[in-house]
């Protein structure tokens, strides 16, 4: 009985499938040219460079959301808006990780690139196949978004719970391919493998990639099962995953240092995952079909629709990163200060020392 009552999930599109396909192809081969100028060029690009292009895939972003709400409809393009940001937000986070790693492993600024190139393609595989999986886990399984919540529940705890922040040193992985295999102790470039002594070895940089490949799994974990609680149409899911990594390697050039000012963009991000969960939880009592649950009615519970996750999500992420500044500025002032009055006080105060070290 209960089964038969069982609403199943759209997972189809009211956008036109020549859309959906001409958008796939273009995305493609922007990303494709966008490899070949740093394979052809590498290099630290400029402020200006770096501006140009993060706010040409911004631009790019939002045209695309407006192409939905003209060719699909205002829940669809919502959908995309509150999974872009979802997506971007938890992007800024996996950055924040490359940062850790490029600079654990020491890469040329030359090379940076390359390697952040590399690690956005390999993040955009390991999600691709995961929109696959959990598309047709939730088109034959409602009930996995109780595992979804709860996983991202727990996830947010992690990012804010005292000491939850992970090492990201030279992880077990790293250390177990390195008693496997030879590696060099030196850069030959952008290249994975050089020649030591007459010796073939692997470089560094092949690390680096399977640092990268790691984090990016985990990532995987976290955004996929956050944009399902958004959305279940698996091609704006991998869209606003596409949107949200395009431009990433260029924001960790134009960002900077900023990143390590953005203290509290973990408890923003925390907050959008949990709420996220709650989501799911919700959507999945809504939808319940386990005959352990309400006998396997539907649970009349409250759901949360589009515009209110995608409220909750700007806010969250505007509260988070103001008062990350505000506390870096007031930080960067107090030490300003104490620079400023050290530097008037300094002859006095060392005289006064010398007069006091006489005495004693």
């Amino acid at each position: 009985m209960a089964g038969a009552k069982r609403k199943v999930v759209p997972l189809t599109s009211v956008l036109p499938l020549w859309f959906e396909i001409g958008s796939m192809v273009a995305l493609v081969v922007i990303l494709v040219i966008d490899l070949a100028l740093i394979i052809r060029r590498p290099h630290v690009p400029s402020m200006r460079e770096a501006s140009l292009w993060v706010g040409f895939y911004v631009l790019l972003a939002l045209v695309f959301a407006g192409a939905i709400f003209l060719l699909g409809d205002v829940q669809h393009g919502t959908e995309f808006l509150a999974g872009w940001l979802t997506e971007y937000s938890l992007s800024i986070d996996n950055l924040f990780v490359f940062v850790l790693i490029l600079a654990s492993f020491k890469v040329p600024s030359a090379y940076q690139q390359r390697a952040l190139m590399i690690g956005i393609v390999l993040a955009l595989v390991f999600r691709g196949a995961f929109i696959l999986v959990g598309a047709a886990i939730i088109e034959r399984f409602i009930a996995i978004f109780f595992v979804f919540g709860a996983w991202l529940i727990w996830t947010a705890w992690q990012q804010v719970k005292p000491g939850g922040d992970d090492e990201h040193g030279e992880n077990w992985i790293i250390r177990q391919i390195k008693k496997v295999l030879p590696f060099s102790d030196h850069y030959d470039g952008g290249r994975l493998r050089t020649t030591v002594d007459g010796k073939r070895m692997f470089t560094p940089f092949l690390l680096v990639l399977i640092s990268l490949g790691v984090t990016d799994l985990l990532f995987a974990l976290d955004s996929i099962p956050a944009i399902f609680g958004i959305t279940q149409s698996a091609f704006i899911v991998f869209t606003a995953n596409v949107f949200a990594l395009m431009g990433l390697r260029q924001l960790y050039f134009l960002l900077g240092g900023l990143l390590e000012r953005l203290e509290y963009l973990k408890y923003g991000i925390a907050a959008i995952l949990a709420f996220i969960g709650v989501k799911l939880i919700l959507h999945a009592l809504h939808e319940n079909e386990l005959p352990f649950i309400n006998g396997g009615e539907h649970v009349p519970v409250p759901e949360i629709n589009t515009w209110v996750s995608l409220g909750f999500i700007v806010v969250s992420m505007l509260i988070a990163t103001v008062a990350s500044l505000v506390k870096a500025n007031r930080e960067a002032r107090a030490r300003g200060e104490h620079l400023h009055l050290g530097a008037a006080e300094g002859p006095d105060q060392q005289g006064q020392d010398h007069q006091r070290a006489n005495r004693h």
